[in-house]
């Protein structure tokens, strides 16, 4: 396809070399960030103009925040960085040989390069689940789910076939990692504590909600106990959670478990991620869907390439599947290159990643939270609840985000109400057009 005539990829000429990174998310923004000093261009290309807390998109999701309390303006950011340049632009493919990042709009030359561009959605090989399900990877994606929710509970009122509204009532989530908990967990508290305010003509006893999960255990990534307390939690705010599980199928409402059906119009895919791999990239350098760096975070066989974060696999004899793709590892690989290229500049020898594990929690509701430390420490409940929030608090992108969800927070707290239960825009999955078309309600 032809570029449009007003349309061209073009950054300021420098002396300085070139780094181009492709991504705004944990590890790209935090490299970024690192390298105001650097005497180099630092170029930054994104599909959008903001970076995400994806950990708290499930808030956004079920009406506890707005996507501007979680997201933040990249360009922001960079304010006072001499050296930085942002292009909000679609990358569809490298070209190695040239030294060339493809875009919808034209090329752009690079010395260096650094892939960040993180995650995609996992589906498991189930690519025709891609137009049925509800992901929760994006902003787009939280907004859609939960004005998906909300429609379902005002045509519920609607309604006269029972069967019909058991299926709206009824929200399937695939996934017992932290992102299905963690979604579980939201749903159950407003099914609990805020939905039959707003719909007080709703019978919520029969809103179930299922989380399926396809090992014998929740939490997989983190200990055994972590798993056991968030299975004890959520079966104590009546979550029916179906461990050893898979989903076989999806059509029409109809979820096929194998031995079993459930019906119900909502369906959330929290079931994994994969890495996202630009086109470009020789298939003997990916593995398991995530490209193959040294412990210098260089691509294999590159000299002037990187890659670091989810997209991101650096394997040793303690972790032969790579680094797990958290928030916290592509953060640390993002400032560990900085670091590494300055040394490069300096003819320095580069220095090996070493990630230092923080330990890792997640949040099942109020006062409910479970943390593993170092050392084989792991707490639950309140306090645990409480160190959850100081640390997502500190990671969000500016005081005006932090202020914002912590007032939120305390609000929820103290109130069980959650206030952006809103529609802004009506949402529809493609799938289900025939479906939904015979019970629209207007417009």
């Amino acid at each position: 396809m032809a570029i449009p005539s007003h349309l061209r990829l073009t950054v300021p000429e420098t002396q300085y070399p070139r780094i181009v990174i492709i991504g705004g998310g944990f590890a790209g923004l935090r490299l970024a960030k690192s390298l105001k000093k650097v005497k180099a261009q630092v170029v930054m290309l994104d599909r959008n103009n903001f970076h995400t807390f994806q950990p708290l998109l499930y808030q956004v999701a079920t009406a506890g925040l707005e996507p501007d309390s979680i997201s933040g303006p990249l360009r922001k950011s960079f304010e006072g960085h001499f050296n930085y340049v942002f292009r909000m632009v679609k990358v569809t493919g490298v070209d190695f040989d040239n030294n060339e990042v493809i875009t919808k709009v034209g090329n752009l030359k690079y010395d260096y390069l650094v892939i960040a561009n993180g995650s995609a959605t996992n589906y498991f090989g189930k690519e025709n689940f891609r137009e049925k399900v509800l992901p929760l990877k994006r902003v787009v994606h939280a907004l859609d789910l939960r004005s998906h929710i909300l429609q379902n509970f005002e045509q519920a009122e609607l309604t006269q076939d029972p069967e019909l509204f058991q299926q709206m009532m009824n929200i399937v989530v695939v996934g017992g990692g932290p992102t299905g908990v963690e979604v579980a967990g939201a749903l159950a508290e407003l099914r609990n504590h805020i939905l039959p305010k707003d719909h007080p003509d709703l019978d919520f006893s029969k809103m179930n909600i299922y989380l399926i999960e396809g090992l014998d255990r929740l939490l997989n990534g983190m200990s055994d106990f972590a798993g056991k307390e968030a299975l004890k939690y959520l079966k104590k705010m009546g979550v029916d959670v179906r461990l050893n599980t898979m989903v076989k199928d999806y059509e029409n409402g109809i979820i096929d478990l194998g031995d079993e059906e459930i019906k119900a119009e909502t369906l959330i895919w929290a079931a994994g991620v994969k890495g996202r791999i630009i086109e470009g990239i020789d298939a003997e350098k990916v593995q398991k869907s995530r490209i193959l760096v040294d412990e210098y975070n260089r691509v294999k066989g590159m000299d002037n390439v990187f890659a670091i974060g989810d997209v991101a696999m650096m394997q040793t004899e303690e972790l032969p599947n790579g680094h797990p793709m958290l928030a916290p590892v592509a953060i640390q690989q993002g400032e560990h290159l900085a670091k590494n290229i300055k040394r490069m500049f300096e003819s320095k020898e580069l220095m090996k990643f070493d990630y230092f594990d923080k330990g890792t929690m997640a949040t099942v509701g109020r006062n409910k939270a479970v943390v593993d430390m170092p050392g084989g420490l792991h707490f639950k409940g309140f306090f645990a609840w409480l160190v959850w929030m100081f640390v997502h608090i500190m990671y969000l992108i500016g005081f005006r985000n932090k202020l914002i969800t912590l007032n939120n927070w305390i609000w929820s707290y103290f109130t069980y109400d959650k206030g952006t239960r809103l529609i802004i825009r009506t949402f529809s999955l493609r799938s289900k057009k025939t479906l939904t078309a015979d019970r629209k309600i207007s417009g």
